[in-house]
């Protein structure tokens, strides 16, 4: 059951050979027996998740059937859930329920999805591995002494180990496609303003963008039909109107010219490049033309995030302050050691480190040398983007420069986890859509395939990745433990 995807376990229970109780049992007995290894829930909703079973079961019966009736999904534990703890994997809000439910949870909801539980993160979206967790780091399922990247690292483990055939994530700076790639699933990031961020706790308001996580490019492409949608309670998003995705993955055949940027390629390991140029010799194949082209401002990408994110996230995060929710700390002598001590007793260290940065780059005497200047870089890249659209109509490279790396291993080297996102953080600044499918393996762990695609032409890149796939078995992989 674990090994079909969410296509076919949405026609298995249309035609009654299963029930959705029995396929939600069925995922919560796997969490049951396999997460204790990974740590890729923060809370299981069993009860909730079967009352929910309960009531698609009748309205199946009643032959009353939406998109995703009956279907479970494992939601990232930064959108709010009402009745149900919201933690954003943060001593902050250890012990806080939601009394509301996200735009993304309640489109889930209306369309028969079955929240089975929240899923494990890095501390408010921050990091690259799933190691800044207050509720201690997710594991890979393909090597446990591996990260499975991050933040959405909880969502990308449970989905390769099969514990739920689908999960939401975010994407900051590359916290979707990243763990896809480590953990050989799919992981799309839509356009910038595709999908509400209402009721997803904010870390960088201009680059957070909700996604999927799934096996193919088809149930990301399903997924992408319920989430997406204008909402009034988000000012950001986009009221341009929704294509049926899966209809269009399927039969969208206009992509003709694919671009390869040569700054992806440089200094790029060996064995990521063998994989990655195979890739393009199927493609090329499938009789796609592969043109060199440049995005010379892609390099700066990192610095420039590491500029603009830490700075709204010291904006965002103003609010936690111990007064109005989240942690309080006890025995204060007055209100400015209450702010003091809460934030300091309810933050990690790579919180506390973003939020200094960011402080600083905004502070009156540095904000025209480091914030003015990351937003002009992040205009240039946006710009090189564009022009690059007018030649191609997509454009690929490797999602990640490497394969999971050790838990520990760059813990405390911020430099060198940042660069884990060297190839993701652009696409976060220009706004644009991607989407990282699996392309292969490096010493047996997998590696992704990164596409990109101009601004609201998500159908474009799933179809793409649809035809990649059904011409490779990379998706089809699972970690032999997990099987």
């Amino acid at each position: 059951m674990n090994e079909k995807t969410l296509i076919e376990l949405r026609e298995d229970i249309r035609s009654k050979k299963i029930s959705s109780t029995e396929l939600t049992k069925f995922y919560l007995n796997r969490i049951r027996k396999h997460d204790k290894k990974l740590n890729s829930f923060i809370t299981v909703t069993e009860e909730h998740a079967l009352n929910r079973a309960k009531i698609a079961d009748a309205e199946i019966a009643k032959g009353e059937v939406k998109k995703l009736t009956g279907i479970p999904i494992a939601q990232k534990d930064i959108f709010c859930t009402k009745g149900v703890k919201t933690t954003c994997g943060s001593k902050m809000l250890s012990n806080f329920i939601s009394p509301y439910d996200a735009t993304v949870i309640e489109k889930l909801n209306n369309e028969g999805s079955i929240m089975i539980g929240k899923t494990n993160m890095d501390e408010f979206a921050m990091g690259s591995s799933n190691e800044t967790s207050h509720f201690g780091n997710v594991h890979n399922p393909w090597d446990l002494k591996c990260v499975p990247g991050g933040s959405s690292g909880g969502s990308a483990a449970s989905v390769a180990a099969g514990l739920t055939p689908c999960a939401t994530g975010t994407d900051t700076g590359g916290s979707i496609r990243q763990p896809a790639s480590l953990t050989g699933i799919c992981g799309l990031k839509p356009t910038y303003g595709r999908v509400s961020r209402y009721g997803m706790i904010a870390f960088a308001s201009s680059l957070d963008q909700a996604g999927i996580f799934a096996r193919t490019a088809e149930d990301c492409a399903l997924l992408l039909s319920c989430m997406s949608g204008y909402d009034s309670k988000d000012s950001t998003s986009s009221k341009k109107d929704i294509p049926d995705y899966l209809e269009e993955c399927r039969n969208l055949n206009s992509t003709k010219k694919i671009g390869v940027p040569v700054e992806f390629l440089q200094d790029l390991d060996g064995g990521v490049a063998k994989v990655f140029h195979e890739a393009v010799k199927e493609l090329e194949k499938m009789n796609y033309e592969i043109v060199d082209i440049s995005l010379k401002s892609s390099k700066l990408g990192v610095s420039a995030y590491q500029v603009v994110a830490p700075a709204e996230c010291s904006s965002n995060l103003s609010r936690y302050d111990g007064v109005r929710f989240g942690h309080r700390a006890d025995n204060v002598k007055d209100i400015s050691e209450l702010y003091k001590k809460s934030r300091s007793e309810g933050f990690g260290n790579e919180v506390k480190r973003r939020i200094l940065v960011g402080t600083y780059a905004l502070s009156a005497g540095y904000y025209d040398a480091y914030y003015l200047k990351a937003q002009k870089i992040r205009s240039l890249i946006s710009s090189e983007f564009n022009a690059a659209f007018k030649n191609v109509d997509l454009i690929i490279g490797p999602t990640a420069p490497d394969v999971a790396f050790k838990i520990g291993e760059k813990l405390n080297d911020p430099i060198a986890m940042y660069l884990s996102d060297v190839y993701t953080v652009s696409t976060n600044l220009a706004g644009l859509p991607a989407i990282s499918i699996p392309m292969g393996f490096k010493n047996n762990l997998p590696l992704g395939l990164q596409v990109i695609g101009n601004h609201f032409e998500e159908s474009r890149l799933l179809s793409l990745a649809r035809q990649f796939q059904e011409v490779t078995d990379w998706h089809k992989r699972q970690p032999g433990e997990f099987k």
